[in-house]
């Protein structure tokens, strides 16, 4: 007799194996149709796509939610108590500086007003 977690592993293979096929027939069929005749590119296979599909996951989400991914949702929130510890001048010099440096501090959309109105 087989033990319970082997027919779990067996079902979990198949439907990503399912999906991979899916993903990427779906894939390769809309580059195929839209990027050649729009931007004139080229034609990509079924393993072109996954590997598209595969490079876009890994660019636009990452490699997972483990332990990086749970520490990038708290550094705003770390940031922001950081700041709220700092003395008013403190605070206005950190800005100056991380702007001078980036262009740009984190919570600036918070501080920019419409044109012709000063903050109160």
């Amino acid at each position: 007799m087989r033990p319970w977690w082997l027919y779990r592993i067996g079902k979990i293979s198949l439907l990503v194996f399912i999906a991979m096929f899916g993903f990427g027939y779906v894939v390769m069929e809309l580059w195929n149709a839209l990027i050649p005749a729009l931007f004139g590119g080229p034609i990509v296979t079924f393993w072109q796509a996954v590997g598209l599909l595969l490079l876009s996951h890994i660019l636009f989400r990452g490699w997972g939610h483990g332990y990086y991914g749970k520490r990038s949702n708290n550094w705003r929130k770390r940031f922001e108590e950081k700041l709220a510890s700092m003395t008013p001048e403190e605070q206005e010099k950190f800005k100056r500086e991380w702007k001078d440096r980036c262009g740009w501090y984190p919570g600036m959309e918070k501080d920019v007003q419409p044109q012709g109105q000063t903050r109160t």
